[in-house]
């Protein structure tokens, strides 16, 4: 399995934390993985052009340096990218920055832009880029009121279009949410995928170190630990 697909129940639920996790993971069992992130939203100018914060933090986690531009191709200011005009999305591009990581890493953690149907601005969802590469998919889970009935659906959506989720992660977004632990035990009941880990909320988890939180070694094709597993 060389590149997984990082989803989320929505937006906001901690896809970038995670994946960010996943990437020291592997950078500490020394697999050499980047991360990607094809189509950015919230974009702000810098000195060096535009620039995405989660774009950013996956370009510092990966285990070599890389241009900016190899990790975050497209980016977008509005934070609806369904409702900018104009800017064509070119798909064959973004699937030619995949296969060049592909190509320099052993690992590519790629992250996705809102949840798994989040619409583009020329009317398709990403989920059905992610289904012509076929890549395994896993699922964050921002655990808050409704979060349930948001990954039952999520995980019926991927496994609707064909493919795999190979696992999920709890993320406590809401530390004073009451029936943490039940809700984490209807989760694991009804998803069939493994439970690869769960953060806490965390002050400043971008800068953090998260493979405690994490056991990437209940994915498939992958023969590593963590230090906690």
């Amino acid at each position: 399995m060389k590149t997984i697909f990082i989803t989320g129940t929505d937006t906001a639920v901690g896809k970038t934390i995670v994946s960010r996790a996943l990437l020291q993971c592997f950078v500490q069992a020394n697999v050499s993985v980047v991360g990607y992130k094809p189509i950015a939203r919230c974009a702000i100018h810098t000195d060096y052009g535009l620039r995405s914060k989660d774009g950013l933090i996956l370009q510092n986690a990966s285990s070599f340096a890389l241009p900016y531009e190899a990790v975050n191709p497209l980016l977008f200011e509005e934070e609806e990218i369904s409702t900018v005009p104009g800017k064509a999305i070119d798909y064959a591009s973004l699937s030619a920055g995949l296969d060049s990581l592909r190509q320099q890493a052993e690992r590519v953690v790629v992250e996705g832009t809102g949840g798994w149907r989040s619409v583009m601005n020329d009317g398709r969802p990403l989920s059905s880029w992610v289904a012509e590469h076929q890549l395994p998919v896993i699922m964050v889970v921002g655990i808050q009121t409704g979060c349930i009935s948001h990954a039952l659906l999520t995980a019926e959506s991927i496994a609707a279009d064909g493919l795999t989720l190979v696992g999920w992660v709890a993320n406590r977004i809401n530390p004073g949410l009451a029936n943490y632990a039940n809700i984490i035990a209807v989760l694991r009941d009804k998803i069939s995928a493994p439970l690869v880990g769960e953060l806490p909320y965390l002050s400043r988890p971008e800068q953090r170190d998260l493979t405690r939180y994490l056991d990437i070694s209940s994915l498939p094709d992958i023969n590593v630990h963590t230090a906690g597993a």
